[in-house]
């Protein structure tokens, strides 16, 4: 006689729904290569190893900071700002029930953290930098999260959001994690600068090219992948549990979900290419690959509460103003962002998620309208405000930028002393005969050393 197996459905669909936001969670550190990889390609040879660094500090430090300090902060901004409870704002520390959610979040928190070392790029101290993330993870985002995912201001529950009778709208981070790193990411450009050689001196804005298109490509191509963790993944509930005790699959949310977020992608890039075609008369792979990401960082706010083609709508939008927003702020505001984080994350994670009650599947509320246009001048008021004093305070302490000596010579030399081209990025140690940076001569065939010696030709001429 078979017995059949007695389990609790709840028991099941728990189970199950942990391990999805676990999976979820690894593919959104993936993301973190993604990073290292776009923002490698758009720098000069000489500075590849600081922005790695910069990249793998964001996640050392970022965790550790976030799992003592910046989990907490949140919950205490978001009691602080709606009248609730703060009293267990340190619970997760030492509740093995809660590390999966704190771990889903802290994945979140390294992306808006990883995000600002892309604007500053080629001339930040690192000093300056470390300490930056580190403020960066335990309050600048934190209470970012607090104001709206913990509850707190913008939430229902909040000030805000409760005089307004509706609660901010941004389901994976659009403005709580992108607009937020890439504000943070404009503030810090200015602090510390352009870089030598970005204006001439009439202040026109003069290209610096990254070292490789490929890598930058690569790295948005993994993005994208991680991008379906940060999106779908929110849609944490894969199996729910009905009244009468059966299970329900979650399809049809998490059907919505991947393919806004699909159709934002795609739209991005189209738009991207379109646009990029216009301004400079031909199709430009990296402003493309901006756009796919641009599309993605608008729909991301609103992948579960817009109609399909809303959402194709809202990602064209991103990718079309990725360009024209750049040349803004490098060209108007003087900002050298290298990376073009804030018209990527700032510009498309703002316009992306204040225009979702336009496109809502349950139809245009003009509360919900008003409030996302607040929640975003919030959040981004907040951002300006805090990153500013932290890097006032920084500059005063150890200076946002390196010295104009080692920004000639490169921040791999001069802040960690490698170099990740060595045959090609000369030091004082090396003969350098090669140079991949924007140096005289190529590694392509297209130039011929200059300085060859007549015993070289003679060896050439013997062989």
């Amino acid at each position: 006689m078979i017995t059949p197996l007695q389990v609790d459905p709840t028991t099941v669909a728990n189970g199950i729904n942990n391990v999805w936001v676990l999976v979820v969670t690894f593919l959104i550190f993936f993301m973190q290569p993604g990073f290292a990889l776009l923002e490698s390609g758009q720098v000069r040879a000489k500075n590849v190893g600081n922005v790695l660094m910069k990249n793998m500090t964001d996640w050392i430090l970022g965790t550790l900071v976030y799992f003592i300090v910046g989990a907490a902060v949140a919950v205490m901004i978001g009691g602080l700002t709606s009248g609730g409870d703060i009293a267990g704002a340190f619970g997760h520390i030492g509740d093995s029930n809660a590390w999966i959610g704190w771990l889903f979040g802290a994945v979140f928190a390294m992306t808006a953290a990883t995000i600002v070392s892309g604007a500053v790029a080629e001339r930040m101290n690192f000093d300056a930098y470390v300490l930056f993330t580190v403020v960066m993870v335990a309050l600048i985002y934190p209470v970012v999260v607090g104001f709206t995912w913990s509850g707190g201001l913008l939430a229902s529950s909040g000030f805000i959001g409760g005089a307004l009778g509706a609660g901010y709208l941004d389901f994976a981070g659009a403005t709580v994690v992108h607009m937020c790193g890439g504000i943070a990411g404009l503030v810090a450009a200015k602090m510390v600068g352009a870089r030598k050689g970005r204006y001439d001196a009439n202040g026109n804005s003069q290209p610096i090219p990254g070292h490789s298109m490929l890598l930058a490509v690569l790295g948005t191509f993994i993005l994208a992948f991680g991008w379906y963790g940060f999106n779908v993944g929110t849609q944490a509930t894969i199996l729910a549990v009905a009244a009468d005790g059966t299970l329900t699959f979650m399809g049809s949310a998490l059907g919505r979900v991947a393919l806004v977020t699909t159709l934002g992608m795609a739209a991005g890039g189209a738009m991207a290419m379109l646009t990029s075609a216009r301004y400079q008369g031909k199709p430009d792979p990296l402003w493309t690959a901006n756009g796919i990401l641009a599309g993605l960082v608008a729909v991301t706010g609103a992948v579960p509460h817009v109609t399909w083609w809303g959402g194709a709508l809202l990602g064209g939008l991103g990718g079309f103003l990725v360009l024209p927003a750049f040349h803004f702020t490098v060209d108007r505001l003087k900002i050298d962002d290298v990376c073009g984080v804030f018209a990527v994350h700032g510009v498309a994670g703002a316009v992306g998620t204040a225009l979702i009650p336009i496109f809502a599947v349950g139809g245009f509320a003009l509360n919900q309208f008003v409030l996302q246009i607040v929640g975003v001048g919030v959040i981004a008021l907040w951002t300006i405000v805090a990153s500013a004093i932290v890097l006032a305070v920084i500059d005063a302490l150890v200076g946002l930028r390196v010295t104009e000596a080692e920004e000639t010579e490169g921040l791999d030399e001069g802040e960690h002393g490698v170099s990740v081209y060595p045959e090609f990025v000369p030091n004082e140690s090396r003969d350098g005969t090669v140079a991949a940076d924007g140096g005289e001569l190529r590694t392509d065939g297209g130039s011929v050393l200059a300085d060859t010696t007549a015993a070289d030709a003679e060896v050439n001429v013997d062989e």
